[in-house]
């Protein structure tokens, strides 16, 4: 029999617990046995044909139920954000046939179908009966055609006209998408960010037009946070890596920390949403995992709340308030019983 004792860390570094395992020879089981927080745990684990150093790993990810139950953190430390994937785009027609056609120059910052336009349609009605247009504070916008469309489809105004002293989100037509021009009139700020783009390099698809180009075709976005006129992110011969791409995800998470907004709806693509999620739930229930990290299917609507555990902002608290006012004697009878002990 072959024992070890492990002790596993959270995502900071901090000790959760400490394990002991064994192997019996010749069997392709662990048993596991371990103390969290005065309770022994007991489990086991199928090796199949794997190394110890394997095994262990999976030790390290396999579920009990210690992980089991809420968790607490102070409103003001928390953000809500509604993430979209895009609609269904000219690309994912042919890529779904043939991935090979990602490659295609002629999906050169891919449009919406006219699926895709049903598909727009469907989640703003959906974002208007339940209410959510009316809570949410700003909408972010990965700049490229097809989540531009997708966002203004979603949460713009109504038909725009040219009586109005507004401009409008999009003009009629833009990206072939034989479609009226959409109001800015009632909706929230739209505004876009480099970070949240799919992932970067080779395919053409996933190459955005100059901002210049963007203006015209959707005056009332705000584009002002891209650096530069043209793509510079995006490389015809280097296609960005998965852990480049899940570590730009976490430092767009970080970057909403510098938004006062509370309630944010982000539109952006199927592999940044992926790789980012996936780094997430490691600590929750296996189906909770799966909720936060499985694929999105197009036009998919998933709401979300995301804590501040680094206190990265300096968001103080609006509905705290601080006690006693006017000052007077408050010792808690807990405290008081402390006392008395010692």
């Amino acid at each position: 029999i072959n024992i070890c004792n492990v002790t596993l860390y959270d995502g900071n570094g901090n000790s959760t617990h400490s394990l002991a395992a064994k192997k019996k020879k010749n069997k392709n089981t662990i048993s596991i046995f371990t103390h969290h927080e005065g309770s022994v745990l007991c489990g086991s684990i199928s090796l199949g044909h794997v190394t110890w150093k394997e095994a262990l790993h999976r030790l390290q990810s396999k579920k009990m139920d210690y992980s089991a139950g809420s968790s607490l953190f102070p409103l003001h430390r928390c953000k809500t954000i509604h993430l979209v994937r895009h609609a269904q785009g000219i690309h994912n027609v042919e890529g779904d046939k043939n991935y090979k056609a990602y490659m295609n120059p002629d999906y050169f910052d891919a449009h919406l179908t006219p699926l895709g336009w049903q598909q727009v349609d469907n989640l703003r009605k959906h974002v208007r009966d339940s209410g959510l247009i009316n809570t949410i504070d700003l909408v972010i916008a990965s700049p490229l055609m097809r989540t531009l469309q997708t966002t203004v489809g979603v949460f713009g105004g109504e038909g725009y006209t040219d009586k109005t002293d507004v401009l409008p989100l999009m003009v009629a037509n833009a990206g072939n998408s034989y479609r009226a021009a959409i109001s800015s009139l009632n909706s929230p700020p739209i505004v876009t960010v480099e970070l949240c783009r799919e992932h970067l390099g080779v395919h053409p698809c996933d190459r955005r037009r100059s901002v210049s180009e963007y203006q015209f075709l959707f005056p009332a976005v705000d584009f002002s946070l891209l650096d530069s006129d043209e793509d510079t992110w995006w490389k015809a011969n280097v296609r960005e890596t998965k852990e480049e791409l899940a570590a730009r995800g976490m430092k767009f998470l970080n970057w909403l920390w510098t938004r006062k907004e509370k309630e944010i709806a982000i539109v952006t693509h199927s592999g940044f949403l992926f790789h980012t999620l996936n780094a997430f739930g490691s600590d929750c229930h296996p189906l909770v995992k799966k909720e936060i990290s499985k694929h999105f299917a197009n036009c998919e609507l998933r709401s979300m709340v995301i804590v501040d555990r680094g206190m990265i902002g300096l968001e103080q608290s609006t509905t705290n308030y601080p006690g006693k006012i006017p000052s007077g004697l408050d010792l808690p009878s807990d405290v008081a019983d402390e006392k008395s002990e010692k």
